[in-house]
Order: structure tokens, then sequence, then C-alpha cells
């Protein structure tokens, strides 16, 4: 049946109006500000004129007739936009204006239905047509422009474009969310995309943080030492490929080709080695990290610091004067000029620069030690020199002196038995004096038995030599290993945690002990000959500073399954208590390297259970050990919780130290929840 001419839609006319003549309505539904705002419509509009016409309705006095005005009820901010144009004379007062006027129902209606009806742009269109302009020769700064956003935001529009042409699709069905998209957007690469894509079998794995751990697991944080030693810029000359995450904080991105970056570091060490060892030293070990006491048993050398010449002196004598004249004028609570703020930092730098000096060691003792080179914690060249190996001690030599009597050096238990008897350490005797033998073994002995009593008898009525004799010993032995230069038969076995992990040199209580050492260490003479004067020339704060550092490396509280001695133990229960010892406090975290990861999942949850209550704990139950750790170890960052081997004494299970206790429990929201 033929439709009637009559019943045939007949669309609203179209009509160019002056802008004088148009006014806004009170029938716009648009209340709250959103979008682009006014002003950046305004330069959208002068850029590509009006692309959207507007929609008006004829205005009526009081008796129904037009006023020849017209009110625009819907496109209220382009109307807005068109009269900022105006009052910027970019534009004409009665220029016209694209408009279809309606006539039939209601302003307020037509405002809403062109809201409602609007469908907004699908985020993957926006992100194609981005790649189409830049495809058509438009830069990101140019896009960035034409669309009033930060090119950051283009640079991440683009990235999620450049994802895996199947993982686009799937999320334009609504397979997957925008976040786990741009998680994906990590990689480079559409077929380890693709790979990640269909191992993820379950719903929790599907979170970003798990897709992003997925991707990056072949490769190393741009935060690791070894990936700062040899530099970013580096590496990527080198051909080497970076991961970047362009919407979370990164710190850098993850380094894809390991082999190459271990190529790179080694070449560097290398060459660091080489020009150590141009310096004269006997030899020079090379590692990235070495184990945790690797240089026990080792004498360091004494190093001579090169003071500064006169040139240097004047030059840091002016700089000083410098920095605090200019320091003292801007001490007023005002910000400092840039250029003040940039000549106080130079200045500084400089005079650090002289401030750090040299170290000279003496050339023979060069000959027969040598040097580390690895890097710290920071991915900075660390070279420790002057170590000198047991074997390459030099050999005792006997010293005459005035009289006859035979002197030593005492780091060698025979040379000092031939001080008394008067025989060389050779295994041929010295012939015979005619008119004066040597005394016999027995009477050595019993003279020197009675010498022995009534030292002891002295040195029990003087108690601060007993000390000091003490303090000697423990220095003998943590400054100069393998001299025998006392007559205390005291022995200080320091020994190092047989688990030697390079980690262990980084830990916050493993930088102390080095730093306190080396600060002694610079204190001490350079033989051991000379060690007793020097103490005692210390005051008694420094001795009772450096007698606990030196009995603190003889501290062992290792559980060993060949050394488990309860009294031990329970002495360092005992010695903890007294010092209060928080491992908390003392720098340690549980991680999935350290505790989690190598724990059962039966302990993972019942660690969650205790920091962070039942609900914590539940709510991770159902992942799979990697991923349980990995989650365990954010949830605990920061309670202060430990395992029960390093908690105080007294702590019982189920009992978290502070500063867990005064935590308030807060929803943990990107928590994986279990499938229903």
């Amino acid at each position: 049946m033929a439709t009637k001419a009559a019943d045939k839609i007949i669309l609203s006319r179209s009509q160019d109006i002056p802008f004088n003549k148009l006014v806004l309505s009170q029938a716009n539904v648009r209340r709250v500000k959103a979008g682009v705002s006014i002003a950046d419509l305004a330069e959208d509009i002068a850029r590509r004129t009006l692309l959207q016409g507007l929609s008006v309705r004829a205005q009526l006095d009081g008796e129904g007739k037009e006023t020849g005005i017209y009110e625009v009820p819907t496109g209220g901010r382009r109307y807005r936009a068109l009269e900022l144009l105006v009052k910027q004379k970019r534009l004409a007062r009665n220029a016209p204006i694209p408009c279809v006027i309606r006539t039939e129902g209601l302003g307020e209606e037509d405002s809403l239905a062109e809201n409602l009806q609007r469908v907004a742009l699908h985020p993957l269109d926006q992100f194609r047509a981005f790649q189409t302009l830049m495809d058509k020769g438009l830069s990101e700064e140019d896009i960035a422009a034409r669309f009033f956003v930060t090119p950051a935001v283009v640079k991440q529009r683009l990235r999620l474009a450049s994802v895996s042409s199947k993982l686009l699709e799937i999320y334009a069905e609504d397979g997957m969310n925008l976040d786990m998209l741009m998680a994906f957007s990590v990689s480079d690469s559409h077929e380890r995309q693709e790979q990640v894509w269909a191992s993820l079998t379950q719903p929790w794995q599907k979170e970003p943080y798990h897709i992003r751990r997925f991707l990056t697991a072949s490769s190393i944080p741009a935060y690791d030492k070894r990936a700062r030693f040899v530099g970013l810029d580096a590496y990527i000359a080198a051909g080497g490929p970076v991961m970047r995450d362009l919407f979370t904080p990164d710190e850098g991105g993850w380094l894809g080709d390991v082999p190459l970056l271990e190529r790179l570091v080694s070449e560097k060490l290398a060459k660091a080695a080489d020009a150590v060892m141009t310096e004269g030293w006997k030899w020079v070990e090379v590692n990235v990290d070495f184990l945790y006491g690797h240089t026990v048993g080792q004498r360091r050398l004494k190093a001579e610091i090169v003071p500064r010449t006169e040139a240097e002196e004047a030059r840091y004598v002016d700089l000083s004067a410098e920095y605090e004249r200019l320091a003292e004028e801007h001490d007023t609570g005002e910000e400092v000029s840039e250029e003040v703020d940039q000549r106080l930092t130079a200045l500084l730098a400089e005079i650090a620069q002289l401030e750090e000096r040299p170290e000279r060691f003496d050339p023979e003792e060069m000959a027969r030690a040598g040097c580390y080179v690895r890097v710290n914690a920071e991915g900075e060249l660390r070279v420790e020199r002057g170590f000198v190996r047991r074997e390459d001690e030099p050999p005792v030599e006997e010293i005459i002196a005035e009289g006859g009597t035979a002197e030593c050096d005492v780091t060698q238990p025979a040379a000092a038995h031939a001080a008394y008897t008067g025989t060389s350490v050779s295994q041929e005797p010295e012939p015979e004096d005619e008119g004066m033998k040597p005394l016999s073994d027995r009477l050595v002995m019993e003279l020197t038995t009675h010498r022995t009593l009534a030292l002891r008898d002295a040195l029990a009525r003087d108690p601060d030599t007993a000390f000091l004799a003490v303090l000697h010993v423990l220095c003998l032995e943590t400054f100069y290993p393998g001299a025998y230069a006392s007559c205390l038969e005291i022995s200080a076995r320091g020994t190092v945690p047989v688990l030697q992990e390079p980690s262990l040199r980084d830990c916050a209580a493993a930088s102390a002990i080095v730093d306190r050492h080396e600060n002694w260490r610079q204190q001490m003479p350079a033989r051991a000959t000379e060690l007793w004067d020097v103490l005692v020339g210390f005051d008694a704060d420094s001795r009772s500073a450096l007698f606990a550092h030196s009995v603190a490396g003889t501290v062992n509280a290792v559980h060993e399954n060949w050394n488990r001695h309860n009294g031990r133990l329970n002495h360092a229960d005992t010695l903890a208590g007294v010092l209060d010892l928080d491992m908390a406090a003392a720098g340690w975290v549980p991680t999935v390297d350290n505790f989690l990861g190598r724990v059962t999942k039966a302990r993972i949850l019942d660690a969650v259970r205790e920091a962070k209550g039942a609900d914590a704990a539940q709510r991770i139950e159902h992942l799979k050990k990697p991923d349980m750790a990995a989650h365990a170890q954010e949830l605990l960052a920061g309670t202060g919780w430990l395992p029960e081997l390093l908690r105080k004494p007294g702590h019982s299970k189920g009992e978290v130290p502070s500063p867990a206790n005064n935590i308030a429990a807060e929803a943990d929201a990107n928590l994986p929840v279990a499938a229903e």
C-alpha cells in the first residue's frame, strides 16, 4: 500500500541567521560544565569553522508574534564560543550562523534529545584516528595542539593503537577493558602480547598488574644497578630494546636484551679494571658484586691522603669564603634567585671536589696487594684498593737491635720465641758465642712464667689497662688479620655468615657496619706494632666506641644445623632484648625474594592474616603461589610484620610488632577477587 504524501517526514528548515539575532535560551538542559573549555572550542571554530549548526526557535512576543530574534536551546557552548570570538573582534557581530529552525515540540525536549542521543566516540576509534593523522604527516605536537590535549596524551593514544590488532578487536568487542589494554602496551612485540593473552586462563590473571609482570618477566628493570651502571643511553646506542609503560610510573622501563646488558656491564668493568691495574697493583678482581665478607682474613693497606697543593689550598679558601658570603647575604628566609642558587650549587660542587682527596700507597706494598672492582647498589663503580692476601704477606725478617738483642716482626710466633732464646728463626742455629751461651729452654720458660704471673696480678689491679689490653687484641684481629702482637690469649672469633649472598652487602645493617669499619680503619696505624701507642692516645669515649665495634664483629646468632648450641642462641635472644632490637626498624621488610617466595602458601596467608586481617588473606587465597607472594609483598609493605625468628624476644605468634598495630584497616581495592 502506497504511503500518503502527508505521512512523509518533513525536516526543519535551515537558514543562516546573523549572530546578533541569536540569544541563549533558558530551555538548555546542560547546566554542568564538561568537555573542552569555551576558549578551546572557540579556537577550534576559528581553525575549522563551525562543524555543527545551531538548533534555534523563533522568539515570540506577548501576542505570540515573532520578534525577529531566535533563541538557542541546543548548542549553548557553541554559541558562547562564537560570542567569545565576537568579543575578540575575530568574528563580525552580524556574521551569518548556520541554524536549524525548530517549530514543533519544546525547547527543553530539543536540548535533552541532542545530548542524550549523542554517542561518544569509542576510545579505539580515537586511537586509530590519531594514528591516521600521524600517517598523513601530522606530528604528535600538531595533534595535541589541534585537539587540546598534551603531547603525552597523544603518545599514550598512539601506543594503544600500536597494540596487536587481535587484541584491539577483543577490546572493541568488550573482551578486555581499557586498563588491560594499557598494560599490554608495555611490550612492542605483538607475538608476545598474544602469547600472554592466550595464557591468561583465570579471571584474576587478567589484572593489569599481572599482565605487566608477565610481559616484563624476562627483562631487567631500569632501576637495576647493572642498568644504571651501563646507562640507558649506552644500552640503547648498542641496539638494546627498552619497554616503557606510558600509563603508570615505570622508573625508566625495562631492558629487554639481558645478554647485551651483561656484556656491556662486563666490558665497562673490564675497562675500569685495566685502568686500576696500571696503578701498580699485583692483582685486580672484578665482579658486579662480591659475596659479603669476601675480604675477611686479608690485611688492608694504610693509604696516605694526598694533601692539597698551594694553588688548590688557595682556591679552596677563596671558594669557601665566597660560599659563606653568598649564603649569609641571602639568608633572609626568602627564596633566592635562580642565578644565586646556581652559583651556590657550583661552589659546593667544586669545594667537594677539592675536599675529596686521592689516596697514595707505598709502591712496594702495592706490588703484593690488589683491588676489588664492583658495582654498588646505586649503580656506581666502586674500587676497593689495598688488600693483601695471606699468601702474599712478606716473609718475617729478624732485626738485630743495638746491643745484640734480637727483635723481630711480631706477625709470627716463632720470631717472638727467637727474641727470648737468642736463636735464629732459620733451621740452622747460629754459632754459639764462646763467652756467653744462650739460656736453656727450661730456664726461659721458668723465668717468663714468673713474669706472666706478675703481669696477671698487676693487670688484675688495673682495670683501665686491662680494658685497653683487650681492646688491643680485638683491634689486632679486626684490622690486622694474622698479626700475633698480643700476649693475651683471647681470640675474637669473628665469623662471616655462611650464606654469603651479594644482597647482604646492601642491607642497612651491613652498610652501617662497613662505613663504621672504614672510619676506624682510617684511624689505625700502618703496622700492628704501632697499634698500642695509638690506642693509648685515644680518649675514653673513642676507646669505648672502638671496643663496641670490635666486639660486635664477633657476634654469631646464626641458626646452623651443625652448630646448635642452645646457650649461644639463648644468649643472642638475651642480647637482642637488652638492645631492644627491632628488625623492622633496622630495615628488614618481607619480599618475594627474601621470604614470601620461599615459604608455603599457608605461611604466606598466615603472615597476611596477622598483619592485615582475615579478609585480606581470604581475598588472595585463590591465587597461585607466585602471584600470592607478589600480592602479599604489597600488602605487608609498611606494616612492620616480621617472621617469628626475627621478632623481639617475647613477641608471640599473632602479635604483630609496631607500626602495624597502629595502622588502620583500609580497603585494598586492587586485590584480585576470586571468580564466583
